[in-house]
C-alpha cells in the first residue's frame, strides 16, 4: 500500500447514463470498486481504504438515487470525508431525456423512480433530486452520444494515469445548431471568423484538413483571439488547480461544428499541451451534417 492518501472517487448520476460502464472501466484499471453503496457507508469504505491490508490505494463507489435522503446523505458523507482530509472526487454521468428513454425502452425496464407514473416522470424526478450533486461534481460526462466503448475510453483517459500532474482538459468542438455540450465548463464561439462552408473547394473538407486549418487560422483576428484566449485559459487553469478541480471541458463552437471550431479546437489543444496540461481533443459533430 502506498503511503499517500488513497484516491477516492464517487460515481453517480442519472440512471441509464452509464454508471456501471464507468465502474467497470475503473475496475479494469485496477481500482477497487463497490457498486450501489449507500451514501452513509462512504465513511466506512474510506476507513477500510486507509488500512495497510488494502490491495490498492484507488477506491471508487457507485452511488445511486434510490434512497429518498440521497442528496442529504451524500453531501453529508462527502463533507465528513473532506473534514478528515480524504479528498473525494465526484464523477457525474448524465444523458438527454430522449436518450435515457430510448435506453430504458431497449432493455424494457422501468425507471427506479417512476413508480406508477410514466418513464419520463421518473427521469424528471431523478434530475431534480440530482441537481445539486451535478452542480458540485468534479467531472460531468454527458453520454448521450457515446457508446459503451467511447465512455470507457473517456474514463481510461481521465483515470488511467493518476501519476500525471496538473489539470486534465477536454477540448471538444461542436456546432451551435446541434446545441451546447451540457458538460462544458467554458464555451468559445468561433462564428466571428469567415465560414469555409461558403468556399466551394473547402466545403466538403473539415477543420482537420490542412487547407481548412490554414484558411481559418490565417483569418484576421484568429491569431489575436487564440493568443488572448490562451492567456485567459492559463489563468483559469491555475485557479481550477488551486481550487482542487482536476478536470475541465472547453467547448469550441461554430455553426455546424465542421470547419472553424475543429481547426480552433485543435490549435487551442496544442497550445495547452505546450503549457504542460493534460489535454484530449474531440470533435462532437464532425460528419453529422
Amino acid at each position: 500500500m502506498s503511503t499517500t492518501e488513497p484516491a477516492f472517487v464517487v460515481i453517480t448520476g442519472m440512471s441509464g447514463a452509464g454508471r456501471s460502464t464507468a465502474a467497470k472501466a475503473l475496475e479494469d484499471l485496477g481500482w477497487y470498486v463497490i457498486d450501489n453503496l449507500p451514501p452513509g457507508m462512504l465513511s466506512s469504505l474510506a476507513e477500510e481504504a486507509g488500512r495497510a491490508n488494502m490491495a490498492t490505494d484507488r477506491v471508487a463507489a457507485v452511488v445511486d438515487v434510490r434512497s429518498l435522503a440521497f442528496t442529504t446523505d451524500l453531501n453529508a458523507a462527502i463533507e465528513e470525508l473532506d473534514g478528515r482530509g480524504v479528498g473525494v472526487r465526484v464523477v457525474f454521468l448524465e444523458a438527454s431525456d430522449e436518450e435515457l428513454v430510448r435506453r430504458f425502452e431497449n432493455v424494457r425496464r422501468p425507471h427506479p423512480l417512476q413508480g406508477d407514473g410514466r418513464l419520463v416522470d421518473g427521469i424528471d424526478r431523478e434530475r431534480g433530486i440530482l441537481r445539486e450533486v451535478r452542480a458540485n461534481a468534479d467531472l460531468v460526462i454527458d453520454t448521450s452520444l457515446l457508446n459503451v466503448h467511447e465512455l470507457r475510453k473517456k474514463i481510461v483517459s481521465f483515470f488511467g494515469g493518476e501519476d500525471r500532474p496538473g489539470l486534465k482538459v477536454t477540448v471538444v468542438s461542436f456546432g451551435f445548431k446541434y446545441g451546447l455540450p451540457v458538460d462544458a465548463d467554458l464555451v468559445v464561439d468561433c462564428r466571428f471568423l469567415p465560414n469555409p462552408h461558403w468556399v466551394p473547394e473547402l466545403r466538403a473538407l473539415n477543420g482537420l484538413d490542412a487547407p481548412v486549418r490554414d484558411y481559418v487560422l490565417n483569418q484576421a483576428g484568429a491569431k489575436e483571439f487564440l493568443d488572448g484566449y490562451e492567456e485567459v485559459l492559463g489563468i483559469v487553469a491555475a485557479g481550477y488547480t488551486r481550487e482542487g478541480k482536476g478536470y475541465a471541458t472547453l467547448a469550441v463552437g461554430c455553426t455546424g461544428g465542421k470547419h472553424r471550431s475543429v481547426a480552433m479546437a485543435e490549435e487551442l489543444g496544442g497550445r495547452l499541451r505546450e503549457r504542460g496540461m493534460d489535454v484530449q481533443v474531440s470533435h462532437r459533430d464532425v460528419g453529422r451534417e
